[in-house]
């Protein structure tokens, strides 16, 4: 299997395409959209995440990521940085998640709603966090200094 990785120089080039995106007017509905999702399939049918995501940034389907060892989330993307790509994401049980800061919005961290995880808080780009998850489930997270402002995820573990 082969891991998927965010490297710097992606997620500069994720950044600078939002930065550019958002100068031209081109970022759709309130300046939410990001393209983090370009060659990812989403999954077919939506899990329930309960609401979890109806305010999320970014949130555009659950991308499929089944069938890695590790996968990547960027933190700190989206309208004004304050959100992850991918917002969601389907994993199967065994898979690392990692996520990266981008260096953007401030100081970040990744906290799950029911305590298995938490991360330290960061701001500065290319520090990560990772968490294996074993159990099946879904996991909703969230940066608790911007959680009122959609910056929350979800891993659907299968």
């Amino acid at each position: 299997m082969t891991a998927r990785h965010v490297t710097r120089r992606s997620a500069l080039k994720l950044a600078s395409g939002i930065g550019v995106a958002a100068l031209s007017g081109c970022m759709g509905s309130g300046g939410d959209e990001y393209d983090v999702f370009e060659g990812e399939e989403f999954v077919d049918e939506e899990p329930d995440y309960d609401g979890w995501l109806s305010d999320a940034v970014g949130h555009e389907g659950t991308v499929d990521w089944t069938g890695e060892d590790e996968v990547t989330v960027l933190v700190g993307v989206g309208s004004e940085w304050m959100g992850f790509g991918p917002a969601a994401i389907r994993v199967d049980t065994g898979t690392t998640v990692v996520w990266e800061w981008t260096g953007k919005g401030g100081g970040h961290n990744v906290v799950d709603t029911d305590g298995a995880f938490e991360s330290p808080m960061e701001i500065e780009e290319g520090k990560t966090f990772e968490y294996t998850f074993e159990e099946t489930g879904i996991y909703t997270y969230f940066c608790r200094p911007h959680q009122h402002r959609g910056m929350k995820g979800a891993v659907d573990v299968v």
